[in-house]
């Protein structure tokens, strides 16, 4: 039963890069999973190709935009591959032993690592509801492979003490912020039953009413900004 207001469904997924590390998801986003591998012992292995390179970041639709700024880089190793193994029996049997699940079902190890220049940046926005303290400070990353940086670009980034000021000038940013379809409850073509409040439970007045729910797809902007970062080539 639908009580005051709209129900939104978002059609499609926002893939997130280095988002909020305390409440949105952050890293690359996944290809389809490679060929599944039977092993001999009956487990399957399956190889997952994962993409951190793409220079884009997500942050939420209300973070003040004109507070981005440049925090630092560094060289760092990222996974590229990732290889989840399933041994059949054994998940099977997880559910009498672990009622509550595990995450040793299928079980995941780093395939591969490639060399990157970590860039991160900061940003102020709106209070997390799951944050007591309401912190409105926030960080976000994007990964670059070694060969996307001029040399100047790396000789500067190798360096013990970095200039901020002068680093940042190795990037450009840049913001927007797409449509989105989402499905929603149409009202006018909708009718809900009356209702009142019965032991903190909504109870329908008339037991043989039903309610009539129909649906629209409408067109709003997206939840999150998204935030590209380019280097920038020395002339």
């Amino acid at each position: 039963m639908f009580r005051h207001g709209f129900t939104f469904i978002t059609l499609g997924t926002v893939l997130c890069e280095g988002l909020l590390a305390s409440s949105l998801c952050a890293g690359a986003s996944l290809n389809r999973p490679n060929a599944v591998i039977d092993e001999p012992s009956g487990a399957k292995v399956q190889v997952q190709d994962l993409h951190p390179f793409t220079h884009f970041a997500y942050i939420p639709a209300g973070s003040d935009l004109s507070t981005i700024r440049f925090e630092k880089a560094k060289t760092v190793e990222v996974a590229i591959k990732i290889r989840y193994r399933t041994d059949t029996d054994y998940c099977a049997e997880l559910p009498f032993r672990d009622p509550g699940g595990s995450m040793l079902c299928p079980c995941s190890e780093t395939e591969s690592l490639a060399t990157a220049y970590k860039v991160t940046y900061s940003f102020r926005g709106q209070p997390l509801a799951s944050d007591e303290y309401g912190g409105r400070y926030f960080f976000f990353h994007v990964y670059f492979r070694p060969d996307e940086l001029a040399r100047e670009v790396r000789k500067a980034l190798s360096a013990r003490k970095l200039n901020r000021v002068e680093t940042a000038d190795y990037f450009t940013v840049k913001t927007s912020r797409e449509a989105v379809q989402r499905v929603v409850i149409d009202e006018t073509r909708s009718g809900f039953c009356d209702a009142i409040v019965r032991d903190g439970l909504w109870t329908d007045t008339d037991p043989d009413c039903l309610d009539r729910i129909n649906y629209k797809t409408i067109t709003t902007p997206s939840d999150y900004i998204t935030v590209r970062v380019d280097p920038v080539w020395p002339r």
